[in-house]
């Protein structure tokens, strides 16, 4: 199995591999019994050059049939039926749209009815949320109380307009989750010594972070340029929607710094195909 470089003092990922497939998961939601979810890697599937080899993505230039038998394997590998996956339409919004059977298999065997839609929650079995990313941050949200999931798709647009927050307020609404029930899990994406940012950037998040918490998210460079810390704006973020601080896990994994084990827009220059993050309620019987 790959060697990864993996972060200090964050929650370890499960690595597991099924088939030449390898897939990350959180110890914190393989508790939940009820829970079953997976972050991608770059093995196990079919895909070639630049997209090798599990690309998930259908817009990156890839044969449409070779996208297909990946979504195959890795379905298979974490142990969930493919014709139940309900993509996202990401356009770094902070819009969450709640999907039930009736939406399975949009984005994927049929078109989306909905556009613009960054977050998916459901509280439904077997409804797969898919979400999809090269170095932006996937949020897992999981109510162990009320059997309701969410998983948004949280880039620096997101991360900096909160939809951390949208998607505990929506599954508040819908479902009656209490954000101090609810379990949240930051997964692999960019870490702060890889994603450099400019100044108009950090001038959006001093206008929505509070000043003692700039030094947490960012650090100054020289020459208008920063390191921005997406893992803790977005831990932030959890905390301020009501999240116990001990119900929030942080990937150790940094797209960028693994860049032959996950795809990353920054260190690929945008060559690359796209990771997937998916979760889903197991059917009881």
């Amino acid at each position: 199995m790959e060697t990864f470089v993996r972060k200090k003092d964050k929650q370890p990922m499960r690595a597991h591999q099924k088939n030449g497939v390898l897939y990350f998961t959180f110890p914190s939601l393989d508790e939940i019994s009820f829970c079953v979810h997976g972050f991608s890697s770059r093995f196990g599937g079919v895909s070639e050059r630049e997209l090798a080899s599990m690309n998930l993505s259908y817009s990156r230039g890839d044969i449409p049939e070779r996208v297909t038998e990946n979504f195959h394997r890795v379905s298979e590998a974490i142990g969930f039926p493919y014709e139940r996956m309900v993509f996202s339409d990401q356009t770094h919004t902070t819009n969450v749209r709640q999907v039930t059977g009736a939406d399975c298999g949009k984005g994927y065997l049929s078109a989306r009815d909905y556009q613009d839609v960054d977050g998916l929650i459901t509280d439904e079995p077997d409804v797969v949320l898919t979400t999809f990313y090269a170095d932006c941050v996937p949020l897992y949200f999981v109510d162990p109380v009320h059997r309701a999931i969410g998983l948004s798709h949280s880039g620096w647009r997101g991360t900096v307009n909160d939809i951390a927050c949208v998607t505990v307020r929506k599954m508040r609404e819908v479902f009656g989750t209490e954000p101090a029930e609810l379990l949240a899990a930051i997964g692999p994406s960019i870490c702060q010594d890889c994603y450099e940012v400019s100044e108009d950037v950090i001038e959006q998040f001093r206008a929505n972070y509070s000043r003692e918490l700039w030094p947490l998210l960012f650090e100054e460079k020289g020459d208008g340029k920063y390191q921005l810390n997406l893992w803790e704006a977005c831990r932030q973020n959890l905390l301020r929607a009501g999240l116990c601080p001990e119900h929030i896990s942080v990937t150790d994994l940094c797209t960028c710094c693994n860049p032959t084990v996950f795809f990353s827009h920054r260190a690929s220059h945008g060559k690359r195909g796209n990771l997937a993050a998916f979760l889903s309620i197991r059917r009881q019987f």
